[in-house]
């Protein structure tokens, strides 16, 4: 907390850095929790007994409840009643109830607060809440899950629900003797009670008690479960799934995870303090996966893995997520932040050290090559954007803590931490964080305790420089001008996509860490820490800033020079991450005018002989960024975009060609299954009729002939090259699958068919009630692709406005990302001004971020065509792509 304030200064809550916090007047210890779910009335009873500390002389209590009806409530101190029957009263804005008795409890005391309530089993994926799933025999099965990050613990049971109030949680849930209970612990006992609910005779599961712990990593299960397990950890380690799903496809999770916990109790120096870890899917879950403390929630897709339906790309997704699941087990959950506004602790740390982790566990992987086209290139789209935020972002209530979940808190978050982490060297990182887990086990921090113990670790003044990329929103571009051929010289300036950087946005000095690459190898010991700057460079004329892209800015070379480095690449001087980044960094320029889109078109045209899958990832990503660009632009310039498409990447298609076998590495499958869809997509024939062919006799029941590699591939061809037949089979496809990965992959590719009436039956899903909320963004995916489909997601959303925000309430994350995905796709100055109207007299709160994200991304289209319309159109002319 930040010191103590009086419980009179404001009733719903204090306000401190304009925060909206509890009175501190009393502070939490321990809870008891038991909570009955009824899955008939879809309600659960609770009772929640609170031991207190009383900071002051208190005659109320003030904590957070949503969505619960309190029955009754009684303090007591010292064995006596305090009140039996205490005044309460609720603050909706800031979700506070407040207890007021007559008799004031004595600061020093203790107090114990017990509550009777009854909550729902709601469908909004927060809080307690239910998830269904089909049973094998067509009956619906429903199960009671939890779901508490960032603010939602307050729907499950009233609590002090602000991070730094940590406390021990003991809990019980009472349930139906064929139903299996799981919470954070281990179970201590088990006895028979009679049900106030129903009079049934139930089970009431009693679970040890946890560590000091926050409220949102507080977790219940309640439902019909099988589970598989491993004891080739320290603790017993499970995967769970519901009966619907098969169990035997937890097993790369589970071995993973065993292994996994050994290797961070040996890269942390702590070990894993609680009795089990278990790991559960979930058929209704908004987010990827949550890290409560010993049971950790995922959705279905990013924790059971079918390899033979799953391709490699999954497979990565899968280890990644658990990686980054349980690496927060220590950071986040044993070392929490103090507020949300150190979010990035948590999910920046999971982030870096899933990839580092990943690395360790399948070399052969190469996910620091990915990373630079992957995190790298999300955090310097994202803080592009005027609309962008700091990695330290000020959050006050709790609508504006979901909107945080973003690209900056993971991704910039943890390229900080990989720029750190090379700037000290790994070693000397790794024994910084070492020294911030065991003085800080069981506390909460802010990002200066970090910077202290790395500081610590390496005798470097690390706060001084890191700070400057926490507090401060957006990176530098690096201008690079050349003198007399000995020296260099670089200026430094604020990066916005939109081109039009203003002189007070440009105040910052980033200190830039620039990793000079020469013949000689890599300097990583100058940093830039002012405007402008003189480095020397060698007279052999072969120089790169930022070697393998460890730093977060842009580099602008001069054409000349650009053109230089497309040779050092073929002459094999640049590495994987240099060559990738470099093609990532000229593009990005394009967008605001450092550089023209001629030239890039250029440059990735000279890279047709590159050989590594994630340097062509980047090349084609570019190129689609242009197409996007040029969405909405005349059909001879979009179609001579596709020409050149094709033309990159056919060659290389057919040279790989698009057979799988055992003998592929993980590496190669991707290379090929991206270099098919691409080529294919962009019109390349004889793949195009080979898709055609494999979907035919696929949806002719022959499972084998699509490979899993390029399912999405071959789904998404026959749907924009064919009709309502092949949509009728995709669709089919999806309701007939048992796998969550097969289905996906329908979902995610029904858009492609550009028919208005399939387009319509595209968005009618949506709101089907045969696609779950949690997936309810995937059918958009494809309609993405073409105008059509673009122009129909916002007609659809204006339509649909209000059951939408009804189905995806703005407090929870999920609106700001379809508000993003319904308006995002925009390139003209008429759709912006028709987005802007729309939403001119409605409440944006909740998502207000995502849409002035979406509008500054819209703007940097249309400034970015305006100014290179037609100089790409002459390029393509003279290039041969159009006549």
């Amino acid at each position: 907390m930040c010191g103590t304030h009086s419980a009179a200064e404001m009733a719903g809550g204090v306000n401190v850095q304009g925060r909206e916090l509890l009175p501190a007047n009393v502070i939490p210890r321990h809870y008891h929790v038991t909570l009955e779910p009824d899955f008939k009335k879809l309600t659960f009873e609770g009772t929640v007994v609170i031991d207190l500390d009383v900071a002051e002389d208190s005659k109320s209590v003030s904590l957070h409840t949503l969505e619960l009806d309190i029955h009754n409530a009684k303090i007591t101190s010292g064995g006596q009643t305090v009140s039996s029957s205490p005044d309460v009263s609720y603050n909706e804005a800031t979700q506070v109830t407040k207890f007021d008795f007559d008799n004031a409890v004595a600061k020093g005391s203790k107090a114990q607060l017990e509550i009777k309530f009854t909550g729902q089993l709601n469908d909004k994926m927060a809080g307690f809440y239910r998830s269904t799933y089909k049973n094998a025999d067509g009956s619906e099965g429903v199960m009671a899950v939890s779901q508490m990050e960032p603010t939602d613990a307050r729907r499950s049971f009233p609590c002090f629900d602000e991070p730094s109030l940590k406390a021990e949680f003991t809990v019980t849930l009472i349930a139906d003797k064929n139903l299996t209970c799981l919470s954070n612990m281990d179970v201590a006992s088990e006895t028979e009670v009679k049900s106030e609910q129903t009079g049934a005779t139930r089970k009431a599961v009693h679970f040890n008690k946890s560590p000091l712990m926050s409220t949102y990593l507080v977790a219940f299960i309640v439902g019909e479960l099988n589970y598989i397990e491993t004891n080739d950890f320290r603790v017993p380690v499970r995967v769970y799934a519901p009966p619907s799903l098969d169990i035997e496809h937890g097993r790369f999770s589970l071995n993973l995870a065993a292994k996994t916990l050994a290797f961070y109790e040996k890269v942390f120096g702590i070990e894993f303090p609680l009795p089990k870890m278990d790991q559960i899917a979930i058929p209704d879950f908004a987010q990827g996966a949550m890290e409560n403390w010993g049971l950790v929630t995922y959705r279905v897709v990013d924790l059971l893995l079918d390899e033979k339906v799953s391709g490699a790309a999954t497979k990565e997704r899968v280890a990644e997520v658990v990686q980054h699941e349980l690496a927060h087990q220590w950071f986040g959950n044993l070392v929490t932040m103090d507020w949300w506004d150190g979010l990035w602790l948590n999910e920046g740390f999971a982030t870096w050290a899933s990839w580092y982790s990943c690395n360790i566990f399948f070399p052969e992987w190469k996910v620091w090559e990915s990373y630079v086209v992957d995190n790298l290139q999300r955090a310097l789209s994202l803080d592009s954007l005027r609309s962008s935020h700091p990695i330290e972002v000020p959050v006050k209530k709790a609508d504006e803590i979901n909107q945080i979940f973003d690209a900056i808190s993971y991704s910039k978050g943890s390229c900080v931490l990989r720029m750190i982490s090379t700037y000290l060297g790994e070693d000397i990182f790794l024994e910084g964080v070492r020294r911030y887990l065991k003085k800080h086990a069981y506390g909460n921090t802010q990002t200066g305790d970090l910077w202290s113990s790395l500081a610590e670790a390496s005798g470097k003044s690390v706060e001084e420089v890191m700070q400057v990329w926490t507090k401060n929103i957006g990176f530098p571009v690096v201008t690079v001008s050349e003198n007399d051929g000995k020296t260099v010289h670089l200026k430094q300036n604020r990066f916005l996509r939109t081109g039009d950087t203003k002189p007070e946005e440009d105040q910052v000095i980033y200190p830039v860490f620039l990793g000079l690459r020469t013949k000689e190898g890599v300097d990583e010991s100058q940093t830039m820490d002012k405007r402008e700057t003189t480095l020397e460079v060698p007279s052999s004329d072969f120089f790169k800033l930022n070697a393998n892209h460890t730093g977060l800015y842009r580099t602008a070379y001069s054409p000349e020079r650009l053109k230089k480095l497309g040779e050092a690449a073929k002459q094999g001087l640049l590495s994987v991450q240099d060559r990738a980044g470099m093609i990532a960094d000229a593009g990005a320029l394009a967008t605001p005018g450092y550089q023209s889109t001629s030239g890039v078109l250029s440059l990735l045209k000279s890279f047709n002989s590159e050989t590594e899958f994630v340097v062509w990832n980047e090349i084609i990503a570019r190129v689609s960024s242009v197409q996007s660009a040029w969405m909405f632009e005349d059909k001879a310039d979009r179609d001579a975009l596709d020409a050149f498409l094709r033309d990159l990447v056919s060659a290389k298609a057919h040279e790989l060609g698009w057979q799988f076998s055992e003998n592929d590495g993980h590496i190669e499958q991707q290379f090929k299954a991206m270099m098919f869809g691409s080529a294919g997509l962009s019109g390349d024939e004889t793949i195009i009729n080979a898709a055609k062919d494999m979907f035919k006799k696929f949806m002719a029941g022959e499972k084998t002939a699509v490979h899993p590699n390029i399912r999405g591939s071959v789904f998404s061809m026959a749907l924009k090259y064919g009709g309502k037949e092949e949509y009728d089979a995709v669709l089919n496809f999806y309701r007939t699958s048992t796998s969550s990965d097969e289905r996906n992959t329908a979902l995610r590719c029904l858009g492609r068919a550009k028919d208005p009436q399939l387009i319509k039956r595209t968005l009618d899903l949506l709101f089907s009630g045969e696609v779950k909320d949690q997936d309810i963004y995937m059918p958009t995916a494809g309609l993405r692709s073409h105008p059509e489909g673009i122009d129909a997601l916002y007609t659809w959303m204006t339509e649909n406005w209000e059951e939408l925000v009804k189905k995806l309430p703005p407090a929870l994350s999920m609106l700001g990302n379809m508000v993003t995905i319904f308006t995002s796709s925009f390139t003209q100055k008429e759709q912006l001004a028709q987005v802007e109207k729309f939403f001119a007299g409605k409440s944006t709160n909740g998502f207000n971020q995502s849409l002035a994200q979406s509008l500054d991304s819209v703007r940097s289209k249309i400034s970015w065509i305006e100014r290179d319309r037609a100089e790409v159109s002459a390029w393509l002319k003279e290039n041969g792509y159009r006549s």
